[in-house]
């Protein structure tokens, strides 16, 4: 802007009535600096009256486009040192108050207390400075617990101390941890698995042992693999051939039982499924003692290929089965109820 034809206050008054409705912006902080600089000496500011001073005033925030605290803090500066330059610097930002070397102390002293507490390492890192002299631990001494987890959480202490906490068992909520009751009630089944031995390495067949708890019933059934496509099939057709409604199936904690899909298949039949207590191995001793009495007695320890499944399962449906429910005595208890 071209405001030399401006030399009194006259005219700037003129020229704030005829501008009324104008706005001006600057093209750069150095010229609009040096231009409200050559304004104030132009006019004089010093020598003028408070009125006149108000009009110069209004008269730079006008065309300067800065506000009214803006431009009496450049005129406060220009009565102090008699000029109004602009301070050019970049700022300095935030530093880091510890280095890389600090954090590998850091991971170090760690390392050699065994991860200790943030207080703990704060106090190990003051007495190292303050009573045993290491220059290393100049810094540290002074770091706050919260900012000692900061640097412990940074990508030069994770590098060299990574640690990783081993993948923690969490018990399944399918089933209920319990040792069922009967109560002289028959359908409350104890099913358990047993394997036909390893030949290098190959697995043999799996048996199927189900027992009912209070009239011994014993449904024995053979399958390839323990795996959901194997099982499935086989548990609807046990379940089918007990003489009576099954209302309990009581297993260990074997995931061929306590999974979903077993769960769904006894939750569709009305059917409650529990499973042993931690550490009380009575809980299945009734299918326990079958597997060596029934199982291992008929058909021994030697390995049986996978293959022969299907025709080994024929064999117990319609042998061994019937001879132990309908021709094998056995044992049981009978419940009498105190008076």
């Amino acid at each position: 802007m071209n405001d030399d034809q401006i030399k009194t206050i006259e005219q700037v008054r003129e020229f704030l009535t005829g501008t009324s409705s104008v706005k001006f912006s600057p093209c750069s902080k150095e010229g609009c600096y040096k231009w409200i600089e050559g304004i104030l000496i132009r006019f004089g500011y010093r020598s003028r009256t408070k009125t006149e001073k108000g009009l110069l005033l209004d008269f730079m925030e006008k065309v300067s486009g800065y506000s009214c605290i803006q431009i009496k803090r450049l005129v406060k500066k220009y009565l102090k040192t008699g000029r109004i330059k602009r301070r050019q610097r970049a700022p300095k930002g935030f530093t880091r108050r510890y280095t890389q070397e600090d954090i590998r102390l850091l991971a170090r002293t760690d390392e050699i207390h065994g991860d200790l507490s943030g207080p703990a390492i704060k106090k190990i890192c003051e007495r190292a400075w303050r009573v045993f002299q290491d220059a290393g631990y100049e810094r540290l001494a002074g770091i706050s617990v919260s900012h000692l987890y900061n640097l412990r959480r940074s990508g030069t202490y994770r590098n060299i101390r990574a640690h990783f906490d081993k993948t923690r068992p969490k018990a399944s909520k399918i089933g209920e941890r319990r040792k069922p009751n009967p109560q002289g009630k028959p359908g409350y089944l104890r099913v358990d698995t047993v394997h036909q031995g390893d030949l290098d390495g190959i697995k043999g067949v799996y048996y199927i042992n189900a027992v009912d708890e209070v009239t011994q019933y014993e449904i024995l059934c053979s399958v390839e693999r323990i795996s959901e496509r194997y099982l499935i099939p086989v548990l609807e057709m046990q379940i089918t051939q007990f003489p009576f409604v099954i209302l309990g199936f009581h297993t260990d904690n074997g995931s061929e039982y306590i999974n979903k899909r077993v769960a769904g298949l006894l939750n569709k039949l009305l059917i409650e499924l529990t499973k042993s207590r931690a550490r009380r191995s009575n809980d299945n001793a009734l299918v326990e003692s079958k597997n060596g009495s029934i199982v291992r007695k008929h058909l021994g320890y030697g390995h049986i290929p996978q293959k022969w499944a299907p025709l080994v399962n024929e064999f117990l449906i319609n042998h061994l089965n019937p001879y132990l429910n309908h021709h094998r005595p056995c044992f049981f208890p009978e419940i009498k109820t105190d008076s």
